[in-house]
Protein backbone atom coordinates (compact mmCIF):
# COMPACT_ATOMS: atom_id res chain seq x y z
CA UNK A 1 0.00 0.00 0.00
CA UNK A 2 1.36 3.39 -1.14
CA UNK A 3 1.05 6.36 0.75
CA UNK A 4 -1.45 8.23 -0.44
CA UNK A 5 -3.57 5.54 -0.17
CA UNK A 6 -2.97 4.67 3.58
CA UNK A 7 -3.29 8.04 4.53
CA UNK A 8 -6.61 8.71 2.26
CA UNK A 9 -7.87 5.41 3.60
CA UNK A 10 -7.32 6.17 7.54
CA UNK A 11 -8.49 9.58 6.75
CA UNK A 12 -11.78 8.69 5.41
CA UNK A 13 -12.01 6.21 8.17
CA UNK A 14 -11.50 8.53 11.29
CA UNK A 15 -14.08 11.21 9.33
CA UNK A 16 -16.17 7.71 9.82
CA UNK A 17 -15.68 7.76 13.37
CA UNK A 18 -16.40 11.71 13.62
CA UNK A 19 -13.08 11.59 14.65
CA UNK A 20 -11.67 15.84 14.62
CA UNK A 21 -8.50 16.69 12.56
CA UNK A 22 -6.26 17.66 15.48
CA UNK A 23 -6.29 14.11 16.84
CA UNK A 24 -6.69 12.44 13.58
CA UNK A 25 -3.17 14.19 12.60
CA UNK A 26 -1.85 13.49 16.44
CA UNK A 27 -2.60 9.63 15.65
CA UNK A 28 -0.85 9.34 11.97
CA UNK A 29 2.00 10.94 13.74
CA UNK A 30 2.43 8.65 16.55
CA UNK A 31 1.86 5.58 14.77
CA UNK A 32 4.66 6.59 12.24
CA UNK A 33 6.97 7.41 15.19
CA UNK A 34 6.77 4.04 16.17
CA UNK A 35 7.60 3.10 12.88
CA UNK A 36 10.88 5.13 13.15
CA UNK A 37 11.98 3.90 16.55
CA UNK A 38 11.84 0.33 15.28
CA UNK A 39 13.98 1.56 12.65
CA UNK A 40 16.36 3.83 13.79
CA UNK A 41 15.72 3.41 17.85
CA UNK A 42 15.22 6.70 18.07
CA UNK A 43 12.51 9.89 16.21
CA UNK A 44 14.40 13.07 18.15
CA UNK A 45 15.41 13.28 14.69
CA UNK A 46 13.11 12.63 12.34
CA UNK A 47 9.93 15.61 11.13
CA UNK A 48 6.94 14.32 9.88
CA UNK A 49 4.63 16.49 7.74
CA UNK A 50 1.21 15.11 7.13
CA UNK A 51 -1.50 16.68 4.64
CA UNK A 52 -4.68 14.33 5.77
CA UNK A 53 -7.02 16.20 2.93
CA UNK A 54 -3.87 15.74 0.17
CA UNK A 55 -3.09 11.70 1.36
CA UNK A 56 0.27 13.55 1.42
CA UNK A 57 3.08 11.86 3.98
CA UNK A 58 7.02 13.55 4.17
CA UNK A 59 9.12 11.87 6.94
CA UNK A 60 12.47 13.85 7.06
CA UNK A 61 15.38 12.89 8.79
CA UNK A 62 18.40 15.55 10.03
CA UNK A 63 21.85 14.44 10.72
CA UNK A 64 25.09 16.67 11.05
CA UNK A 65 27.73 15.76 8.92
CA UNK A 66 31.14 15.20 11.00
CA UNK A 67 34.50 13.64 9.85
CA UNK A 68 35.22 10.41 8.60
CA UNK A 69 37.29 9.43 11.98
CA UNK A 70 35.41 11.34 14.40
CA UNK A 71 33.83 9.66 17.26
CA UNK A 72 30.63 10.65 17.14
CA UNK A 73 30.07 9.03 13.49
CA UNK A 74 27.87 6.50 15.18
CA UNK A 75 25.54 8.91 16.96
CA UNK A 76 22.00 8.51 15.59
CA UNK A 77 21.82 12.17 14.76
CA UNK A 78 25.30 12.30 12.65
CA UNK A 79 26.59 11.31 9.20
CA UNK A 80 29.87 11.03 7.69
CA UNK A 81 31.33 13.38 5.30
CA UNK A 82 31.75 10.81 2.70
CA UNK A 83 28.21 9.18 3.21
CA UNK A 84 26.80 13.11 3.17
CA UNK A 85 28.41 13.97 -0.66
CA UNK A 86 26.70 11.05 -1.92
CA UNK A 87 23.48 12.72 -1.15
CA UNK A 88 24.60 15.98 -2.48
CA UNK A 89 28.53 16.57 -3.24
CA UNK A 90 29.41 19.58 -2.21
CA UNK A 91 28.62 19.34 1.40
CA UNK A 92 31.07 20.10 4.12
CA UNK A 93 31.80 19.28 7.68
CA UNK A 94 29.51 21.00 9.95
CA UNK A 95 26.54 21.47 7.95
CA UNK A 96 23.12 19.61 8.24
CA UNK A 97 21.48 17.22 5.74
CA UNK A 98 17.83 16.93 5.43
CA UNK A 99 17.10 13.17 3.67
CA UNK A 100 13.68 12.50 2.72
CA UNK A 101 12.93 9.06 4.18
CA UNK A 102 10.41 7.05 2.11
CA UNK A 103 7.55 5.33 3.49
CA UNK A 104 8.67 1.91 1.59
CA UNK A 105 12.28 2.20 3.07
CA UNK A 106 10.38 0.55 5.98
CA UNK A 107 9.29 -2.02 4.01
CA UNK A 108 5.78 -3.77 3.17
CA UNK A 109 5.15 -5.61 6.16
CA UNK A 110 5.54 -2.16 8.24
CA UNK A 111 3.57 -0.29 6.56
CA UNK A 112 0.71 -3.06 6.77
CA UNK A 113 0.86 -3.00 10.50
CA UNK A 114 0.76 0.66 10.50
CA UNK A 115 -2.40 0.60 8.40
CA UNK A 116 -3.65 -1.58 11.29
CA UNK A 117 -2.59 -0.21 14.08
CA UNK A 118 -4.16 3.38 12.72
CA UNK A 119 -7.75 1.46 12.11
CA UNK A 120 -7.43 0.01 15.97
CA UNK A 121 -6.19 3.27 17.27
CA UNK A 122 -9.16 5.11 15.87
CA UNK A 123 -11.44 1.99 17.65
CA UNK A 124 -9.93 2.66 21.22
CA UNK A 125 -10.15 6.57 20.77
CA UNK A 126 -13.84 5.69 19.75
CA UNK A 127 -14.44 3.66 22.81
CA UNK A 128 -13.06 6.65 25.04
CA UNK A 129 -15.51 9.31 23.18
CA UNK A 130 -18.35 6.99 23.70
CA UNK A 131 -17.25 6.30 27.12
CA UNK A 132 -16.50 9.83 28.20
CA UNK A 133 -20.11 11.02 26.29
CA UNK A 134 -22.19 8.99 28.29
CA UNK A 135 -20.35 9.56 31.44
CA UNK A 136 -21.00 12.70 31.21
CA UNK A 137 -24.52 12.13 30.69
CA UNK A 138 -25.29 9.79 33.55
CA UNK A 139 -28.26 11.17 35.43
CA UNK A 140 -29.87 12.46 32.53
CA UNK A 141 -32.42 10.96 30.10
CA UNK A 142 -32.02 9.52 26.90
CA UNK A 143 -34.49 7.86 24.37
CA UNK A 144 -33.61 4.54 22.97
CA UNK A 145 -34.65 1.80 19.99
CA UNK A 146 -35.27 -1.58 20.83
CA UNK A 147 -33.52 -4.10 18.86
CA UNK A 148 -33.45 -7.36 20.85
CA UNK A 149 -35.00 -8.03 24.25
CA UNK A 150 -33.23 -11.02 26.50
CA UNK A 151 -34.38 -12.74 29.46
CA UNK A 152 -31.73 -10.85 31.79
CA UNK A 153 -32.27 -7.45 29.46
CA UNK A 154 -33.21 -5.68 26.92
CA UNK A 155 -30.93 -4.11 24.24
CA UNK A 156 -31.44 -0.88 22.74
CA UNK A 157 -29.38 1.62 20.44
CA UNK A 158 -28.82 6.08 20.09
CA UNK A 159 -29.58 7.60 17.59
CA UNK A 160 -25.68 6.96 16.70
CA UNK A 161 -26.15 3.28 16.58
CA UNK A 162 -24.30 2.99 20.19
CA UNK A 163 -25.51 -0.14 22.71
CA UNK A 164 -27.54 0.46 25.41
CA UNK A 165 -28.51 -1.99 28.24
CA UNK A 166 -31.42 -1.74 29.95
CA UNK A 167 -30.92 -4.52 32.92
CA UNK A 168 -34.20 -6.62 33.64
CA UNK A 169 -33.46 -4.94 37.50
CA UNK A 170 -33.77 -1.75 36.69
CA UNK A 171 -37.11 -2.10 34.12
CA UNK A 172 -40.74 -1.42 35.89
CA UNK A 173 -42.17 -4.61 36.32
CA UNK A 174 -45.62 -3.80 34.01
CA UNK A 175 -42.86 -2.37 30.96
CA UNK A 176 -43.20 -4.54 27.92
CA UNK A 177 -41.68 -3.99 24.97
CA UNK A 178 -41.11 -5.08 21.32
CA UNK A 179 -38.80 -4.45 18.77
CA UNK A 180 -38.74 -0.98 17.39
CA UNK A 181 -40.08 0.79 20.60
CA UNK A 182 -38.98 4.07 21.38
CA UNK A 183 -37.77 3.42 24.83
CA UNK A 184 -37.16 6.71 27.50
CA UNK A 185 -34.83 5.54 30.54
CA UNK A 186 -32.12 7.38 32.39
CA UNK A 187 -28.22 6.77 32.17
CA UNK A 188 -28.03 4.91 35.43
CA UNK A 189 -23.78 4.36 35.37
CA UNK A 190 -21.42 3.79 32.42
CA UNK A 191 -18.72 0.86 32.96
CA UNK A 192 -15.60 -0.62 31.08
CA UNK A 193 -16.28 -4.30 30.03
CA UNK A 194 -13.22 -6.01 28.58
CA UNK A 195 -12.50 -2.46 27.32
CA UNK A 196 -15.32 -1.75 25.89
CA UNK A 197 -17.96 0.84 27.21
CA UNK A 198 -21.11 -0.89 28.40
CA UNK A 199 -24.22 1.95 28.80
CA UNK A 200 -26.58 1.07 31.85
CA UNK A 201 -29.97 2.57 31.80
CA UNK A 202 -32.35 2.50 34.47
CA UNK A 203 -36.15 2.99 34.39
CA UNK A 204 -37.00 2.23 38.13
CA UNK A 205 -33.87 5.01 39.70
CA UNK A 206 -35.84 8.12 41.24
CA UNK A 207 -33.58 9.92 39.28
CA UNK A 208 -35.65 8.90 36.00
CA UNK A 209 -38.82 10.17 38.09
CA UNK A 210 -36.72 13.13 38.94
CA UNK A 211 -35.94 14.39 35.55
CA UNK A 212 -39.47 13.45 34.35
CA UNK A 213 -40.81 15.60 36.70
CA UNK A 214 -38.22 18.47 35.21
CA UNK A 215 -39.33 17.41 31.97
CA UNK A 216 -43.24 17.81 32.71
CA UNK A 217 -43.15 20.84 35.40
CA UNK A 218 -41.24 24.09 34.48
CA UNK A 219 -40.90 25.20 37.63
CA UNK A 220 -38.84 22.09 38.76
CA UNK A 221 -37.10 22.55 35.58
CA UNK A 222 -36.36 26.33 36.52
CA UNK A 223 -35.90 25.37 40.33
CA UNK A 224 -38.35 27.35 41.46
CA UNK A 225 -39.48 24.35 42.90
CA UNK A 226 -37.03 22.04 44.54
CA UNK A 227 -37.75 18.09 44.56
CA UNK A 228 -36.16 17.13 48.31
CA UNK A 229 -36.41 13.43 48.19
CA UNK A 230 -37.78 10.70 45.97
CA UNK A 231 -38.71 7.42 46.91
CA UNK A 232 -39.82 4.56 44.71
CA UNK A 233 -42.12 1.01 44.70
CA UNK A 234 -41.28 1.18 40.77
CA UNK A 235 -44.33 0.97 38.85
CA UNK A 236 -46.78 0.86 42.15
CA UNK A 237 -46.29 3.53 43.95
CA UNK A 238 -44.45 6.70 44.39
CA UNK A 239 -43.63 9.76 46.93
CA UNK A 240 -42.30 12.89 46.29
CA UNK A 241 -41.27 15.90 48.75
CA UNK A 242 -41.16 18.71 46.91
CA UNK A 243 -40.73 22.79 48.47
CA UNK A 244 -40.92 26.01 46.86
CA UNK A 245 -39.26 28.71 48.22
CA UNK A 246 -41.34 31.27 46.50
CA UNK A 247 -44.53 31.86 48.26
CA UNK A 248 -46.88 32.64 45.71
CA UNK A 249 -45.93 29.01 44.12
CA UNK A 250 -48.26 26.09 45.66
CA UNK A 251 -45.14 23.35 44.79
CA UNK A 252 -47.75 20.66 45.25
CA UNK A 253 -50.19 22.14 42.76
CA UNK A 254 -48.03 22.91 40.10
CA UNK A 255 -46.50 20.00 40.07
CA UNK A 256 -49.47 18.00 40.12
CA UNK A 257 -51.14 20.75 37.73
CA UNK A 258 -54.82 21.64 36.61
CA UNK A 259 -56.94 18.61 37.26
CA UNK A 260 -53.50 16.44 36.68
CA UNK A 261 -52.58 17.62 33.45
CA UNK A 262 -49.17 17.60 34.74
CA UNK A 263 -48.55 14.20 36.60
CA UNK A 264 -50.85 12.09 34.24
CA UNK A 265 -48.03 12.03 31.66
CA UNK A 266 -45.56 10.77 34.55
CA UNK A 267 -47.68 8.29 35.57
CA UNK A 268 -48.61 6.64 31.80
CA UNK A 269 -44.71 7.06 31.17
CA UNK A 270 -44.40 4.88 34.67
CA UNK A 271 -46.76 2.36 33.92
CA UNK A 272 -49.44 3.81 36.20
CA UNK A 273 -46.96 4.56 38.90
CA UNK A 274 -49.33 6.40 41.69
CA UNK A 275 -47.60 8.84 42.95
CA UNK A 276 -47.82 11.31 46.16
CA UNK A 277 -46.73 14.51 45.88
CA UNK A 278 -46.12 15.71 49.57
CA UNK A 279 -45.35 19.30 50.65
CA UNK A 280 -41.52 18.95 52.51
CA UNK A 281 -41.38 21.07 56.05
CA UNK A 282 -39.13 20.91 58.50
CA UNK A 283 -41.36 19.93 60.79
CA UNK A 284 -40.90 16.61 61.51
CA UNK A 285 -44.52 15.66 62.86
CA UNK A 286 -45.67 17.22 60.28
CA UNK A 287 -44.05 15.82 57.14
CA UNK A 288 -45.00 12.44 58.63
CA UNK A 289 -48.37 13.09 58.93
CA UNK A 290 -47.97 13.91 55.18
CA UNK A 291 -45.68 11.52 54.23
CA UNK A 292 -48.66 8.86 55.52
CA UNK A 293 -51.21 10.07 53.20
CA UNK A 294 -54.05 9.92 52.96
CA UNK A 295 -54.54 8.31 56.10
CA UNK A 296 -55.08 10.95 59.21
CA UNK A 297 -53.38 10.32 62.58
CA UNK A 298 -54.52 10.67 66.10
CA UNK A 299 -50.91 10.74 67.36
CA UNK A 300 -47.64 10.22 67.78
CA UNK A 301 -44.31 9.56 69.40
CA UNK A 302 -41.44 10.50 67.84
CA UNK A 303 -37.95 8.99 68.83
CA UNK A 304 -34.93 11.27 67.13
CA UNK A 305 -32.56 9.15 68.99
CA UNK A 306 -33.89 6.02 67.81
CA UNK A 307 -34.85 7.49 64.26
CA UNK A 308 -38.25 5.57 65.17
CA UNK A 309 -41.61 7.25 65.30
CA UNK A 310 -44.72 5.11 66.99
CA UNK A 311 -48.24 6.47 65.04
CA UNK A 312 -51.68 5.95 66.27
CA UNK A 313 -55.00 5.70 64.37
CA UNK A 314 -58.65 5.13 64.42
CA UNK A 315 -58.88 1.59 63.09
CA UNK A 316 -60.55 2.51 59.99
CA UNK A 317 -57.50 4.53 58.83
CA UNK A 318 -55.14 1.86 59.89
CA UNK A 319 -55.21 0.23 56.12
CA UNK A 320 -55.06 3.31 54.41
CA UNK A 321 -51.31 4.20 56.74
CA UNK A 322 -50.13 0.60 55.48
CA UNK A 323 -51.74 0.97 52.37
CA UNK A 324 -51.95 -1.93 49.99
CA UNK A 325 -48.95 -4.98 50.40
CA UNK A 326 -47.32 -2.31 52.84
CA UNK A 327 -46.51 0.15 50.53
CA UNK A 328 -47.43 3.34 52.25
CA UNK A 329 -45.81 2.43 55.47
CA UNK A 330 -42.58 1.52 53.73
CA UNK A 331 -42.28 4.52 51.92
CA UNK A 332 -43.19 6.97 54.08
CA UNK A 333 -40.60 5.34 56.36
CA UNK A 334 -38.01 6.05 53.63
CA UNK A 335 -39.02 9.52 52.59
CA UNK A 336 -38.73 10.99 56.02
CA UNK A 337 -36.28 8.74 57.34
CA UNK A 338 -37.48 7.10 60.32
CA UNK A 339 -39.14 3.74 61.23
CA UNK A 340 -42.57 4.30 61.28
CA UNK A 341 -44.83 1.66 63.59
CA UNK A 342 -48.61 2.18 63.58
CA UNK A 343 -50.83 1.12 66.34
CA UNK A 344 -54.90 0.94 66.51
CA UNK A 345 -56.77 3.28 68.99
CA UNK A 346 -58.41 0.55 71.16
CA UNK A 347 -62.54 1.04 71.09
CA UNK A 348 -63.78 0.18 74.34
CA UNK A 349 -65.14 -3.32 73.10
CA UNK A 350 -61.42 -3.75 72.44
CA UNK A 351 -60.50 -3.33 75.56
CA UNK A 352 -60.39 -7.05 76.85
CA UNK A 353 -57.72 -7.69 73.48
CA UNK A 354 -54.21 -8.06 74.65
CA UNK A 355 -51.37 -5.99 73.54
CA UNK A 356 -48.81 -8.12 71.12
CA UNK A 357 -46.10 -6.73 73.59
CA UNK A 358 -47.03 -8.86 76.28
CA UNK A 359 -46.40 -11.82 74.22
CA UNK A 360 -42.41 -11.32 74.36
CA UNK A 361 -42.03 -14.16 76.51
CA UNK A 362 -42.97 -16.27 74.12
CA UNK A 363 -42.76 -14.48 70.63
CA UNK A 364 -39.38 -12.94 70.04
CA UNK A 365 -38.73 -9.58 69.78
CA UNK A 366 -38.23 -9.27 65.68
CA UNK A 367 -41.27 -11.25 64.56
CA UNK A 368 -43.31 -9.13 67.26
CA UNK A 369 -41.42 -5.73 64.91
CA UNK A 370 -42.47 -7.74 62.23
CA UNK A 371 -46.27 -7.58 63.06
CA UNK A 372 -45.72 -4.05 64.15
CA UNK A 373 -44.75 -2.79 60.81
CA UNK A 374 -47.87 -3.70 58.92
CA UNK A 375 -50.47 -2.27 61.61
CA UNK A 376 -50.86 -5.27 63.91
CA UNK A 377 -50.38 -4.34 67.52
CA UNK A 378 -53.15 -6.49 69.13
CA UNK A 379 -53.43 -10.37 69.36
CA UNK A 380 -57.60 -10.27 67.94
CA UNK A 381 -56.65 -7.92 65.53
CA UNK A 382 -54.37 -10.59 64.14
CA UNK A 383 -56.41 -13.08 64.61
CA UNK A 384 -59.39 -11.27 62.67
CA UNK A 385 -56.74 -10.67 60.03
CA UNK A 386 -56.69 -14.02 59.05
CA UNK A 387 -53.69 -16.57 58.31
CA UNK A 388 -53.35 -15.96 54.28
CA UNK A 389 -53.56 -12.19 54.55
CA UNK A 390 -50.82 -12.69 56.95
CA UNK A 391 -48.95 -14.65 54.65
CA UNK A 392 -49.48 -11.98 51.78
CA UNK A 393 -48.52 -8.94 54.01
CA UNK A 394 -45.33 -10.34 55.68
CA UNK A 395 -41.93 -11.63 55.42
CA UNK A 396 -42.65 -13.98 58.27
CA UNK A 397 -42.41 -17.99 56.97
CA UNK A 398 -45.79 -19.69 57.57
CA UNK A 399 -44.11 -21.76 60.44
CA UNK A 400 -44.00 -18.79 62.68
CA UNK A 401 -47.81 -17.43 61.31
CA UNK A 402 -48.94 -20.63 62.45
CA UNK A 403 -47.22 -20.42 65.79
CA UNK A 404 -48.45 -17.02 65.83
CA UNK A 405 -52.19 -18.10 65.64
CA UNK A 406 -51.91 -20.98 68.05
CA UNK A 407 -50.68 -18.61 70.86
CA UNK A 408 -52.68 -16.22 70.11
CA UNK A 409 -55.85 -18.13 70.09
CA UNK A 410 -55.16 -20.11 73.19
CA UNK A 411 -55.25 -16.52 75.31
CA UNK A 412 -58.79 -16.01 74.27
CA UNK A 413 -60.06 -19.36 74.62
Amino acid sequence: MDTLNLIESFADFARQKNIDRPTMIRILEDVFKTMIRKKYETDDNFDIIINADKGDLEIWRFREIVDDNSEDIWDHDKISLTEARKIEPDFEIGEEVAEEVELEHFGRRAVTTARQTLIQKVKDLEKDILFNKYSELVGEIIAGEVYQILSRETLLTDADGNELVLLKSEQIPKDRFRKGDSVRAVVHRVEMQNGNPKIILSRTSPVFLERLFEQEVPEVYDELITIKKIVREPGERAKVAVESYDDRIDPVGACVGMKGSRIHSIVRELQNENIDVINFTENMELYIQRALSPAKLSSMKIDIENKRVSVYLKPDQVSLAIGKGGQNIKLASKLVGMEIDVFRELTDAEEEDVLIDEFNDVLEDWVIEELKKVGLDTAKRVLELGREELVRMTDLEEETIDEIFKIFSQEFE
